[in-house]
């Protein structure tokens, strides 16, 4: 019997789809580990976790925001963020063994000794009430922490930018005598702008963007200026973004240049804003990270805006003494590179961002999270790979490759922020990624979806988007990332397969917010904090069975002019007898023995709601001593460069501020 031509033609038809279904998948599906593969990256990493030290009689929990009437029926949206973290050096003992952390169901600023490390001082809480008349927490709250010396005075004190209201700085007096703890009493608060605005900031940084020595502020904003979004007596409507994918409404990027500071019992610290810092276009989006780092080799750092519902922008540092100045860097796309992951062109939902050396090479490579939840919304995290051709950025070109696919770092869900640090000293960084955004029963993504559809000219008004009140689930079981990297090259999340010492996996589904890290005890083995939304925020020491050597060095400049470059012996890690300053921006670079470098800077505040401790830590894996080069900055603002020979393990090196300028380059 003879078949219709038609019909074979239709089966062929068929099998070739088939064929090329089948290729497809092959070629899109996620590589994975064995078994045994998996239990070998994972037998390199163990991790006890402990909660963070709260206050003594704290207010009753809360698990929601009062909001806004027009955004009622959006209020656990509303009430997303608030959970972060910082580590640092408050006490002064020499180790970054004090937490400093916001807890979103208290709102309490709460700083105390990080757990494990001694009972040194009474947790405590700062409080702004008493300072300000204008402090009104029906309408306002903190939303994250920095750590930093901001008045020069070889003490940390503490900046918390808030929702409702622009940042208070808290200055660490200077202690009545060494005896002296600290405590609430020993820091003095002020508004850095005078009077207060309504802002709605997500995060700051402190670093020295124009080169004169000291450190200046960026503030970056999500919400427009002057909204009333946790104002529920508030009359008339709030507005929300513009655009899924371009929004340019709001509140964005903010400069302050250092303008004078005092110390002692009353101390304070002047910072003068300046508008102009980059072309307007450019400082309305909804800002949630900033990553400064220099990533030209001039010592001024370059600042990567990971923007929510717009575009990401590198920012080229081309500020003079007298005046910021930055332009938007573009990347270039070429024929295989989705114009969604172009540098300046994406149109993505940017939620963190880390810069490290990734792949090895000696340069600094940019790490940011995205919206990646599968079934959901799928975009994809970047992993900006440095071309070193840096040159180029002086012509406005961003020298950088779109790899997170190739290095399986692309996807984990919906995330916010994202670290890279070395925690097995084995000269290859992990990549931890913070997940998890509304925790319930009842699945929303469906409705959010829709939203995602719908059109720019009613994304602004809350009366058009979803109900998402507190028992919805939008991504509330996605689980925190922890990406190691096996022998192929790639990275791997083996968080299913790392238990803790209390039993539990690390891929418990919390809502992650802030990624904070320290070697907090000195043992060469960086510890990490995760502060988690409406659940207990935890700190995970880090008891890696077999960790490789390590370089650490606490960087200070010097209080005092005319002082030369200082190693300090012992135990390596600073005395009050010389006293200095952490040096932010300074970039250390190690030589390794096949001609290759490893580098790392000084972080003044990379990220969104984590900011790391102000130390450098490479993993050096078997090599016991290094030459170490050191480019730093000194207060004066004069650049310098030295070369240091030094053994494993930790160091305290105190930078010269020389009278000649002996040493500058």
């Amino acid at each position: 019997m003879n078949r219709p031509p038609g019909s074979f033609r239709r089966r062929a038809t068929l099998f070739v789809s088939a064929v090329i279904v089948i290729v497809l998948y092959a070629m899109t599906r996620e590589p994975a580990l064995t078994r045994a593969e998996s239990e070998k990256v994972v037998n390199n990493f163990r991790f006890s976790r402990t909660p963070l030290p709260e206050v003594a009689n704290h207010p009753p929990y809360k698990y929601v925001r009062k909001v806004h009437p027009s955004m009622q029926h959006i209020r656990a949206y509303l009430s997303t963020l608030g959970a972060s973290v910082a580590l640092g050096d408050l006490d002064g003992d020499g180790l970054q063994n004090d937490v400093v952390w916001i807890d979103p169901r208290t709102d309490q600023v709460i700083c105390g000794p990080v757990p494990g490390t001694g009972e040194r001082y009474e947790t405590f809480a700062l409080d702004p009430g008493s300072s300000f008349p204008n402090w009104d927490p029906a309408t306002m709250c903190p939303e994250g922490p920095l750590i930093a010396d901001l008045n020069e005075d070889g003490l940390l004190d503490v900046l918390i930018v808030h929702w409702g209201r622009s940042p208070i700085v808290y200055l660490r007096r200077t202690p009545a005598d060494s005896r002296t703890s600290p405590s609430a009493a020993e820091f003095e608060a002020q508004e850095l702008i005078p009077g207060g605005d309504r802002w709605y900031s997500s995060t700051a940084a402190a670093v020295d963007i124009d080169g004169n020595g000291h450190l200046d502020l960026i503030v970056g904003n999500y919400f427009p200026d002057g909204s009333r979004m946790l104002d529920e007596k508030a009359q008339g409507f709030q507005s929300l973004h513009d655009s899924l994918a371009r929004s340019g409404n709001g509140g964005g990027l903010r400069f302050f240049r250092f303008a004078g500071a005092t110390s002692g019992r009353h101390p304070t610290v002047r910072f003068n804003p300046q508008d102009d810092a980059v072309a307007e276009e450019l400082t309305h989006g909804w800002t949630f990270a900033i990553g400064p780092a220099d990533l030209d080799g001039d010592l001024l750092p370059e600042i990567y805006v990971s923007n929510d519902f717009g575009p990401d922008r590198l920012l080229h540092n081309r500020s003079t003494r007298e005046r910021f100045q930055f332009a938007a860097l573009r990347g270039e796309r070429t024929m295989n590179t989705p114009a969604s992951c172009v540098i300046n062109e994406d149109s993505f939902k940017g939620m963190g961002v880390d810069i490290g050396d990734v792949n090895g090479d000696g340069l600094l490579d940019i790490y940011v999270s995205n919206l990646t939840s599968s079934w959901a919304l799928t975009e994809t995290h970047f992993l900006w790979l440095n071309t070193g051709q840096t040159g180029r950025m002086k012509d406005g070109i961003a020298p950088f490759r779109q790899a997170s696919e190739e290095l399986g770092l692309a996807r984990s869900g919906w995330s916010w922020d994202c670290r890279l640090a070395d925690l097995n000293n084995d000269g290859i960084p992990e990549a931890l990624q913070a997940n998890g955004f509304i925790k319930g029963q009842l699945n929303k993504w469906p409705e959010l979806q829709s939203l995602g559809t719908s059109n720019n000219q009613l994304l602004h008004n809350p009366k058009f988007w979803p109900s998402l009140q507190p028992g919805d689930d939008v991504s509330g079981h996605d689980t925190f990332a922890f990406f190691a990297r096996a022998s192929d090259g790639r990275y791997y999340d083996v968080a299913p397969g790392l238990t803790l010492q209390d039993g539990h996996s690390m891929s418990e589904a919390l809502l992650t917010r802030g990624i904070s890290l320290a070697d907090v005890d000195a043992d060469g083995r960086l510890d990490f904090a995760l502060a988690n939304q409406w659940q207990p925020s935890s700190f995970y020491h880090n008891e890696c069975p077999k960790p490789g050597h390590f370089m650490g060095l606490h960087l200070l400049v010097p209080l005092e002019k005319g002082k030369p470059t200082l190693v300090e012996p012992g135990i390596g890690h600073p005395t009050a007898e010389n006293p200095g300053r952490p040096a932010i921006g300074a970039s250390v670079a190690v030589r390794l023995p096949d001609g290759r470098k490893r580098v790392v800077q000084i972080d003044g505040g990379a990220g969104n709601a984590g900011k790391r401790a102000p130390d450098i830590h490479l993993g050096l894996d078997t090599l016991t001593e290094a030459p170490v080069e050191i480019r730093w900055r000194d207060p004066d603002g004069h650049p310098h460069e030295e070369t240091f020979s030094l053994k494993a393990g930790w160091h305290t090196i105190r930078l010269a501020w020389p009278a000649d300028r002996k040493g500058e380059l």
